[in-house]
């Protein structure tokens, strides 16, 4: 059940942003079995036709409420159409209130949708292909409850 709501919100948001002018790229990767382990690292490859253009760039992460930390260590990796990595980071995101425990981000039952901006008003280096690469970088192997992972690239305002 917690599968099919899953693919109903994803089926959802890929609707609403496919009316959106702005997006250049937007995808998820599903996590098998809502467990993700360190050495699966899902890519996300996407074209740049206009590096005069500034972009914000996202995580898309879905989880379950039953995911049980209040915040995920991603490790990410920007590489440019020769495979040569031009980024490397960790960030971490916060998915529920630390306090109370909250869970942020977009419910529907118990899973919740985040988008969390990584990368506000970049410029490319260059037109062309780019891939990210993300890692979990938590200290459980597999981590649990984390369903999807993904980015987004959008049109920066001007």
């Amino acid at each position: 059940m917690k599968h099919r709501l899953g693919l109903l919100v994803l089926l959802l948001s890929v609707w609403l942003t496919a009316c959106d002018t702005n997006t250049v790229y937007s995808e998820y990767e599903d996590i098998e079995d809502g467990k993700w382990f360190v050495n699966h690292a899902p890519a996300f490859t996407f074209r740049i036709e206009d590096a005069n253009q500034r972009y914000n760039v996202y995580y898309n992460l879905r989880n379950a409420l039953s995911y049980p930390y209040y915040n995920l260590y991603l490790t990410r990796y920007l590489s440019d159409s020769s495979g040569r990595v031009i980024e490397s980071r960790l960030d971490e995101l916060i998915l529920m209130d630390p306090k109370t425990g909250e869970p942020r981000g977009d419910g529907l039952g118990d899973i919740f949708d985040h988008k969390v901006l990584i990368k506000p008003n970049y410029q490319f280096p260059k037109p062309g292909q780019y891939t990210i690469r993300i890692k979990q970088y938590m200290r459980q192997n597999p981590l649990p409850d984390v369903l999807s992972v993904g980015i987004s690239v959008e049109k920066a305002g001007k």
